[in-house]
């Protein structure tokens, strides 16, 4: 077997750095979205869930180096901000840690992928449109994918919301999961089938 056969057979990683919306808030791991797209894509590609609740994006980049290290991943979708949005941090200083975020998984060798993150409409207009354009400016310097916020379709179903109205459910998991899958798909198989092609 040639080492490019070798490669195309080893199971990519993907690395889920985000808070508590990944994380499972109020679930076990193993419930949450990224265990269970995890058991769907293996053995091809491994779902690694490096996500921890109430995690700020600085507390996320802080903790990236380790995790790179670690899984040494082929992406990481960055699923963080909500909580600075939260705490009404300043959305240029939001900005400036995620293109931090960026960089460091650039210079790891694996690819960036960024998860549009919105706040509730009770933050008030002017913030919450100056948060949400940051994804979109992001991704667009950086041409990176951007997938869509999965909560805004969990929202619209009351009865996979927990009763703060913030983080959805253990029952809204699944749904999640296929959510993710769908976004995820033409970029991790995409990438799989061109190594496949590549080892023929």
């Amino acid at each position: 077997m040639s080492l490019l056969t070798l490669h195309s057979a080893a199971a990519r990683t993907l690395l889920v750095l985000g808070d508590s919306l990944s994380a499972g808030y109020q679930m076990s791991a193993q419930q949450a979205w990224p265990a269970l797209l995890d058991k769907q894509w293996q053995p091809a590609t491994r779902v690694v869930n490096g996500s921890i609740s109430g995690d700020t994006a600085a507390q996320g980049l802080a903790r990236l180096p380790a995790l790179l290290q670690q899984h040494r991943p082929d992406w990481v979708l960055i699923e963080l901000g909500g909580n600075d949005g939260l705490r009404g941090f300043p959305p240029q200083d939001i900005a400036a840690t995620l293109t931090k975020t960026i960089e460091a998984v650039k210079a790891a060798g694996a690819e960036p992928l960024l998860m549009q993150i919105r706040l509730p409409a009770n933050y008030g207009r002017r913030y919450t449109e100056a948060f949400s354009a940051i994804y979109p400016e992001l991704a667009s310097r950086f041409q990176l994918p951007l997938l869509p916020f999965f909560m805004e379709q969990v929202y619209l179903k009351p009865a996979w919301m927990q009763r703060d109205g913030i983080h959805p459910t253990p029952d809204a998991q699944p749904f999640i999961t296929e959510l993710m899958a769908k976004s995820l798909a033409p970029i991790v198989k995409h990438a799989a089938f061109a190594d496949e092609t590549a080892g023929r």
